[in-house]
């Protein structure tokens, strides 16, 4: 609904694209397209916590100290030629003015928040691009082991969301979750599949869907042991994988990082015993219970893609409507 993706399509359409977005349309001036605070109209947020972890690292600290100081950050340099008493986000992530900000980016693959070995060959090239960054201020030793703790923090953290993760799926198994039966409002697609059966990390019809088909991450409609685990691993696991990488370990620890993923495995934990034990009594009380009325009514689902192709297209997914692959993309 548009009142729920107003800030997700203010980024996510054509400012991705224009100049005038960091530029800043009618002035246009450099100076201002290097500041860090340029970045952070997009680049903050529970899902994707660039802007406050750097913000609250030492080198944020260092820059919002110094800022105003044109000896200590000569804004009108371009970034080839910038000596900063401390990085910027430009800085690290556009170094050289070098304009494809994923050259000096860690957002790949089992980089934030996958369970892989960060330290595999296959890494090494990026791994050694963004250490190579650092090494403008640092030894290369202070870089790798800095990434290495980063590392470690992104294992730790690995296991205690997989755990999450596994409490929701036996509790499902065993007939206590919410695989999305079909008297339920359907997901985004229009189909009916477990929220956390995401791609193939859960196959087979026990857990809705046909092989290879994937659920999604929801924020409603779901039970609340499902949406505790989307937050461990959306919120958290970014909070702490963010803030290593940008030398905030308040983000990392207490500002909700591992503390809140301690806290969310514990919530996760008592949902299922209570469950456990609800559906005991109501078993030995020969309660037979019905799904209430509001999980599959009301005005705010009636908004929803899924239940507008399950009116409108009987029998179908948004899969079946798409024209060719890659349309969703587009449309």
């Amino acid at each position: 609904p548009p009142g729920d993706t107003a800030g997700c399509t203010f980024c996510h359409t054509s400012p991705e694209e224009r100049c005038s977005t960091c530029h800043q349309r009618h002035q246009f001036n450099p100076a201002v397209a290097r500041k860090s605070e340029q970045c952070k109209t997009c680049h903050w947020g529970k899902d994707h916590r660039d802007w406050e972890a750097y913000d609250i690292s030492i080198h944020g600290t260092v820059y919002q100290v110094n800022k105003w100081d044109p000896t200590q950050f000569d804004m009108s340099k371009k970034l080839a030629d910038a000596d900063y008493v401390g990085p910027t986000c430009q800085y690290c992530h556009m170094r050289g003015g070098h304009h494809n900000v994923q050259r000096l980016s860690t957002v790949y693959t089992s980089m934030g928040m996958s369970n892989a070995d960060r330290g595999a060959p296959l890494w090494k090239e990026k791994r050694d691009t963004w250490a190579s960054v650092c090494d403008d201020c640092h030894s290369p030793r202070f870089a790798r082991e800095n990434l290495q703790a980063m590392d470690e923090a992104c294992k730790d953290a690995g296991l205690k969301y997989t755990e999450t993760f596994k409490v929701a799926e036996n509790l499902m198994l065993d007939g206590m979750g919410e695989p999305m039966p079909k008297d339920l409002a359907p997901d985004w697609s229009g189909q009916h599949i477990w929220s956390l059966k995401i791609g193939a990390y859960h196959e087979g019809d026990k857990y809705g869907g046909k092989k290879g088909e994937s659920g999604e991450f929801r924020m409603s409609n779901c039970s609340d042991i499902e949406r505790v685990c989307f937050e461990s691993v959306g919120y958290w696991m970014t909070y702490i994988f963010k803030g290593m990488a940008h030398g905030s370990w308040n983000d990392a620890t207490y500002c909700d990082g591992s503390f809140g993923m301690d806290r969310w495995l514990v919530k996760a934990k008592a949902a299922s015993e209570q469950a456990r034990r609800f559906t005991a009594l109501e078993k030995k009380a020969g309660i037979n219970w019905v799904p209430a009325e509001f999980w599959r009514k009301g005005d705010y689902l009636d908004q929803l893609s899924g239940m507008k192709i399950v009116k409108e297209f009987p029998g179908k997914t948004i899969f079946d409507l798409c024209p060719e692959p890659g349309w969703l993309d587009t449309h």
